[in-house]
């Protein structure tokens, strides 16, 4: 096996190859890509058990072959290396890589190929399309709301299902609660629903651009996902999602309005003296006014007011700061909008005006 290939090229691939790789052992395949090359064109296959990854770079191939090689090795070796051609052959369970630009000579163990896991192709698999740029949103605003409990294996995915037109991601940890939908699924067939584990999730939103589609297939316990020159799947999450739809209030009695940018610096600044270990900010709303107040610690305490638009009698409200730092971060609006009945149950937090997005919060105890 021989062949060269520009070595800015392939760091892109080997990088992405890097997140689906979990295990840092040098002696597992699992920690090992392999590398097919034919007809001046790379194959790069990664996989996890769980999750896998495919893509092919162009190369220019003088001997046909197999292997695999250490990836967190092979990319410190690119990392290392010039911009420029960089050759790679293989002799007997040693790979040899030199960068033409440099007289340096690196040689690296590999395992054999045949020892790889099988990857299923997504041959005669019912794909179905999506515009990148709105699968990319649902994912992001739902996405850090999972659970990370291992406990309960099936909260730490997110819920995907498609009803009519519409295609639904939902995202729980017991405390809080992603909701996004959008019409989206004209001429999709529907599919069963699944949970969807967070690593592939996460490949979608850092490699896919936001141009063009996404091509999606849910089947057989897998999720496949094709873009570009990439091609992933993962096996879906077991087990029950929850009611969700239990959780999300019919009707609530109340609401505030605040600046979104207003909001966002106030809790940048009122946590920064807050228990980390609880989380707990106070949300004081009186009319015309919000006051977030970090509890009192060893440290001190920070209050600050800003302007909100509210016609109801005072009321103090205790939630975990980040249940509003991190849905802040996807709403698009200038103006977010809380909806709550009492200081005990459950609110809800959405954009103004109120798109296909929202966020469920539970309170926590005021003391």
């Amino acid at each position: 096996m021989k062949f060269s290939f520009d070595r800015d090229a392939m760091v892109k691939e080997i990088a992405i190859a890097q997140e689906i790789i979990t295990n840092k052992s040098p002696i597992s395949i699992l920690s090992n890509i392999l590398l097919s090359a034919e007809s001046n064109t790379l194959t790069i296959k990664a996989s996890d058990s769980s999750v896998t990854f495919t893509t092919k770079i162009p190369v220019d191939v003088q001997e046909e072959g197999n292997t695999t090689v250490y990836c967190d090795k092979f990319m410190s070796i690119l990392s290392s290396s010039p911009t420029g051609e960089i050759e790679f052959s293989q002799e007997d369970v040693k790979v040899i890589i030199k960068p033409t630009a440099k007289k340096i000579r690196f040689q690296l163990k590999s395992i054999a190929s045949d020892k790889f896991p099988v990857i299923n192709k997504a041959e005669n698999v019912p794909f179905f399309e999506v515009s990148a740029k709105e699968i990319k949103e649902m994912i992001s605003q739902t996405i850090f709301a999972v659970s990370e409990d291992a406990n309960r294996y099936f909260m730490t995915g997110v819920y995907f299902t498609k009803k009519d037109d519409t295609l639904i991601m939902v995202a729980t940890d017991g405390r809080r609660l992603s909701y996004v939908s959008k019409e989206i699924g004209q001429g999709v067939k529907d599919f069963p629903p699944a949970i969807v584990p967070v690593k592939i999730l996460s490949c979608i939103l850092k490699n896919a651009s936001d141009e063009g589609n996404i091509s999606i297939a849910v089947v057989d316990r897998l999720i496949y996902v094709k873009f570009g020159n990439y091609e992933f799947s993962s096996s879906l999450l077991e087990g029950q999602f929850p009611n969700y739809q239990k959780v999300i209030p019919e009707k609530q009695q109340f609401s505030f309005m605040v600046n979104k940018a207003d909001l966002d610096s106030a809790l940048k600044r009122t946590t920064i003296l807050i228990d980390k270990k609880v989380s707990r900010l106070l949300f004081r709303i009186a009319p015309g006014t919000l006051t977030l107040i970090s509890p009192e610690t060893d440290l001190g305490t920070a209050a600050e007011e800003i302007p909100c638009r509210y016609d109801g009698d005072e009321v103090t409200i205790a939630l975990n700061y980040l249940y509003v730092a991190e849905p802040i971060r996807v709403v698009d609006t200038e103006n977010v909008v809380f909806e709550f009945t009492e200081a005990m149950k459950a609110i809800t937090m959405r954009s103004e005006p109120a798109s296909d997005y929202f966020h469920i919060i539970m309170p926590m105890n005021l003391n």
